[in-house]
């Protein structure tokens, strides 16, 4: 899932960061609503976590523009006011759910989850094919009983492969969906990262390479 967190209190937002990205979340983040609007103008975020009060340009102004422009983007609205009037009037502006800060990490991101699966075809909420079974919630995968130890990295990928429901998925969608801007492009990353998703998930092999094309399950 790509996510984007828009919030100009840095240490919040470097903070919320680590955090989605410790869940198998590509992230990158904006610290004002004019940085947001230049990012979504060239991604496709599944879910923009969005402060309300911003600098530069007002959160409520980027969430017209979202809308405005039929982004594909979720919109998960913060601020530190959580009177219900308010909650009503960010939900009326065009977001799609609405959480007042304090927050509860473990809340932000079920939370995101839930809105970010609006983006996509209805999945189960456990993932499977033959003896493997992935629970995104809960971050588990298992093959034959046995539980996995995948990296979070590892289980996002096997995690979009896996709601490809095997259509080939290519490296540069792979990178674009799983990894953040931080990632070089014309890095081996995603080779890489396939091939140590491989070794985990044993055999019969799973993975398939199609050549010039990407991978499927």
């Amino acid at each position: 899932m790509r996510v984007l967190v828009v919030e100009d209190q840095k240490q919040l937002a470097d903070s919320v960061a680590r955090v989605l990205r410790r869940e198998g979340m590509a992230v990158d983040v904006a610290y004002d609503g004019a940085a947001a609007l230049e990012r979504v103008d060239v991604v496709d975020y599944d879910v923009v976590v969005l402060d309300r009060d911003l600098p530069a340009v007002h959160g409520d102004e980027v969430c017209r523009t979202l809308i405005a422009r039929e982004s594909p983007s979720r919109v998960l609205m913060l601020t530190a006011s959580g009177t219900v009037a308010q909650r009503v009037e960010g939900l009326g502006i065009g977001a799609d759910d609405y959480l007042p800060k304090p927050f509860a990490y473990a809340e932000l991101v079920a939370r995101i989850r839930a809105v970010g699966r609006r983006t996509r075809p209805a999945v189960p909420p456990v993932l499977t094919h033959g003896d493997l079974r992935l629970d995104p919630a809960q971050r588990v995968a298992t093959r034959a009983g046995a539980r996995l130890p995948l990296s979070p990295k590892e289980l996002a990928v096997l995690e979009y492969l896996l709601t490809a429901q095997g259509r080939v998925v290519s490296a540069e969608e792979l990178l674009d969906q799983v990894w953040d801007e931080a990632a070089d492009p014309f890095t081996t990353t995603v080779k890489a990262t396939i091939n140590r998703l491989r070794a985990k998930l044993g055999d019969p092999p799973l993975i398939e390479t199609v050549a010039r094309a990407g991978y499927r399950i």
